[in-house]
This record gives structure tokens, C-alpha cells and sequence, in this order.
């Protein structure tokens, strides 16, 4: 009996290491929107004795067509933000595998940037502190959210709020940006866009060709030998970066590949890209 007990209570416990918080459903309420539209939020709030008030709304990867790397890229990612003092919110937007594309991911970024900042007292969190970090789909996800912030994606859908849609901070990861023949990731665009799409879309959602002077702060990873999003991508956000006269730090490795997050293993100097994230929080006055 003492060693069933015991079994049951070491699998008690390592399943509730890989536990994740009971998701919010940003669209729950909203008429507009149809019940499916099951766009989740994850609240990963950090310890309240090492709580900064800065808080990040974090967006995996996977083409715009999945989310497959959510536990890495998102829920890895809250866990290691925390422990900095770092309040994280975990986004599950739609895809393109269950038949959704533009505007359904801006959407739920803008929502869930909406929705953290209505309810900043709830969380502890300071709301002019807030940024965005999305890794390859979703780093171009969270550069839209940056570059077109004055585009209210929520008012057709009755969405009222007099919260900015502006982050703070804006972090791309080995991100898509550009939907340019010569180096668009295509499967990203074809989830995005579909297959009949404009030159005037195209051209729209090339985020090299979007950058103004009010993009927020950025913080931008790759590395050169990424063999699934060219480091072209982000080489050209670089320099558009740059000439719109936007504060940011480009962080171009050797090596690292592609889809790494925070992991060591896989990339030894390029996971550890984090580490300057923080210093870089401190050094535009974000992280005290």
C-alpha cells in the first residue's frame, strides 16, 4: 500500500510539473465573434516577491499553419520570463491547419494586448510596460503587432477599449518578415495570405517594408544558418530598422538554426540570446 501511495504520488507530481494554468478564451463574451473562435490565453504571472510589473505576451512558432512548439516557444519561455520577475501571457491564436488567415492572427494579438492591459490591476502589472516576443510565424506576428498598431483590428468586431494597442517592447526570434518571393518563407505566407493574394498584400506584409519611425523598441535574433527561415529576413529588418531611425539591438549568431527557443543544446550561443534580452529591458529602461 506504502508503494502505491508512493507512485501515485511521484506521477501527482510530475504531471503537475508540465501543468499548465487554465487558459483564458479571449473571444468568450464577444457576439461578434463565433464560439469555435477558441483563441487562448495563458497567464503565467511571476512571483510576486521578484514581480517587476513588466509583462510579455509570447507567440510560438509553426508556419501560421500550428502550434506545435507551444511548449518551448511558449510555455518554456513564461516559465524562464518569471523567474526574471517577468509576468508572461501565453497566446494560442489560430492558424492556418483549422482554416483561419489573415486578419484572424492580428486579431488575437491586438485581443489579447487589449485584454492584458484592461486588466493590469488583476494581474500586477505596470501596462506601459508591456511587450510582445514571437518566435519565426510568430515573430512576424508580433512585428505586425509593433507596425500596425493604429490599425484597430478589433473595432468591426465591436471590441470597445480605450487601451493602446502599442506595445512597449517588441521581440522577434528567428522571425518570418518578409513575403517577398526571393526569401519569403512560403508555407508562413501561404497561412497567412492563402495562395491568391496581392501584390498590394504582399507587399503589406513584408514587415522590411513597414518599419516607421514609432515601430516600438526591438529586439531582433537570428542566426546565419538558418536553414528553414533565410537569416535574409532578418538582415533586411535590420536595415529597415535602422533607417527608420528605430531603436533596437540585432542579434546575428553564426550558428543556432532555426526553432532553438531557449535551448542550449540545440544552440549553444544562440539560446542565449535571452540574457542579453534582460540587459538590453534594462538598458531602454523597461527592466529596473
Amino acid at each position: 500500500m506504502k508503494r502505491i501511495l508512493t507512485i501515485t504520488l511521484l506521477l501527482v507530481l510530475s504531471l503537475s510539473a508540465f501543468a499548465q494554468p487554465r487558459p483564458l478564451h479571449l473571444w468568450k463574451g464577444i457576439p461578434t465573434m463565433k464560439r469555435e473562435h477558441k483563441t487562448q490565453l495563458y497567464v503565467y504571472r511571476a512571483p510576486d516577491s521578484i514581480n517587476t510589473g513588466v509583462c510579455v505576451i509570447v507567440c510560438p512558432g509553426g508556419s501560421y499553419s500550428h502550434l506545435m512548439g507551444i511548449r518551448t516557444e511558449g510555455y518554456g519561455v513564461a516559465k524562464w520570463l518569471n523567474k526574471q520577475g517577468i509576468n508572461a501571457f501565453v497566446l494560442r491564436y489560430r492558424v492556418g491547419m483549422y482554416g483561419y488567415h489573415h486578419p484572424a492572427m492580428i486579431q488575437d494579438v491586438q485581443r489579447a494586448i487589449q485584454y492584458v492591459r484592461d486588466h493590469a490591476t488583476e494581474y500586477h502589472i505596470n501596462p506601459d510596460k508591456l511587450g510582445t516576443m514571437g518566435f519565426s510565424a510568430g515573430g512576424h506576428l508580433v512585428t505586425m503587432s509593433g507596425a500596425f498598431y493604429k490599425e484597430n483590428y478589433l473595432e468591426p468586431l465591436g471590441v470597445k477599449s480605450t487601451a493602446s494597442l502599442r506595445p512597449n517592447f517588441v521581440v522577434p526570434v528567428y522571425p518570418v518578415v518578409s513575403m517577398q518571393d526571393s526569401i519569403a518563407h512560403q508555407r508562413s505566407r501561404k497561412n497567412l495570405l492563402t495562395e491568391e493574394y496581392t501584390k498590394e498584400q504582399q507587399d503589406k506584409f513584408s514587415m522590411e517594408l513597414q518599419m516607421r519611425p514609432d515601430m516600438p523598441p526591438t529586439f531582433l535574433v537570428t542566426a546565419k544558418d538558418d536553414s528553414v527561415v533565410m537569416c535574409q529576413n532578418s538582415i533586411d529588418l535590420d536595415r529597415a530598422l535602422t533607417a527608420a531611425g528605430v531603436p533596437h539591438v540585432f542579434m546575428l549568431y553564426d550558428t543556432g538554426g532555426h526553432g532553438y527557443g531557449l535551448d542550449e543544446k540545440r544552440a549553444p550561443e544562440a539560446a542565449r540570446w535571452r540574457f542579453k534580452f534582460v540587459e538590453w529591458l534594462r538598458d531602454i529602461k523597461i527592466l529596473p
